[in-house]
């Protein structure tokens, strides 16, 4: 089993947003407020080639979001904290198709969450399943959708994605679970916090799981030491999410990715398990 981590431009972040101070609404009023920058950041989706058909995980970002008024001015996350830059052969579509894989050969696509920076590359699979958790659609969808930072006028006109309600069907310490393929080494998990409908996909191959986190946390680091981001709406159940993966990671070496990772890249080509992170902090 394959599983490729295609970068989809980069995206730059304050560093409160990638970082959250504060709590409550102080907590994103200080990530709007803050001029300190990140590094332009990774924007990962991801391809799992499996013997049941190829899994796309998240869609990445598209070229358009470098034309003018392609967000709105009014909404202040795209004015005051993010700077993204995406080239149009950085999309998914093109690079899917420099590894061999057709939008034939997609058995299915899993978008983690609705944010754009995950959305974005819709366009590139009008005719293949789009899986999306029914508590995210509810919270992306609409005018307060995009007063929440959702860009839905951008998704497609066809777009009818097939929504999960994950079976209370216990994996490890996650509460609710789905099995994407016939084998059962695919599985879906609910990890919000950074938004209602999150969802995380792990990959068992083998001795070890590949964690494919979305935006969990922005670093295995910040997972390791429980830091929040800075615009999830619901902090606790951020915490309670890092508490499980953790768990997960306790029990099954586990190579954590999330989406925004510089490290994640280079920690799935080596299969770097959270447990060599432990250790690189207590030495």
């Amino acid at each position: 089993m394959k599983i490729h981590a295609i970068q989809t431009g980069t995206v730059a972040l304050t560093t409160k947003w990638r970082e959250g101070v504060g709590h409550g609404r102080i907590r994103l009023v200080n990530t709007l407020l803050d001029r300190e920058w990140t590094e332009p950041l990774p924007i990962y989706a991801f391809a799992i080639e499996h013997p049941e058909g190829v899994i796309v995980v998240d869609t990445g970002e598209t070229a358009r979001v470098s034309e003018p008024g392609y967000f709105p001015r009014w909404q202040p996350a795209f004015r005051f904290a993010v700077r993204e830059r995406v080239r149009h052969e950085q999309e998914i579509g093109p690079q899917l198709e420099r590894l061999g894989i057709s939008p034939s050969d997609v058995r299915r696509v899993v978008l983690t969450h609705l944010h754009t920076d995950h959305a974005g590359g819709l366009h590139h699979f009008p005719r293949n399943e789009i899986l999306v958790a029914r508590a995210e659609l509810d919270y992306a969808a609409g005018l307060r959708g995009r007063v929440r930072g959702y860009p839905n006028k951008r998704w497609p006109a066809w777009f009818r994605p097939t929504l999960v309600d994950l079976p209370g069907d216990r994996f490890g310490p996650f509460p609710a679970s789905m099995a994407l393929t016939e084998a059962g080494d695919v599985t879906l998990v609910p990890v919000p916090g950074h938004s209602p409908g999150q969802l995380a996909v792990v990959v068992e191959d083998g001795d070890h799981a590949v964690f494919l986190a979305a935006d969990s946390s922005y670093t295995e680091d910040a997972l390791l030491r429980d830091v929040v981001d800075g615009v999830g709406p619901d902090e606790a159940a951020e915490h309670l999410t890092h508490e499980r993966i953790r768990a997960y990671a306790a029990e099954t070496p586990t190579v954590y990715l999330p989406t925004h990772d510089p490290e994640t890249g280079a920690r799935l080509a080596a299969r770097q398990t959270l447990g060599a992170a432990r250790e690189r902090m207590i030495a």
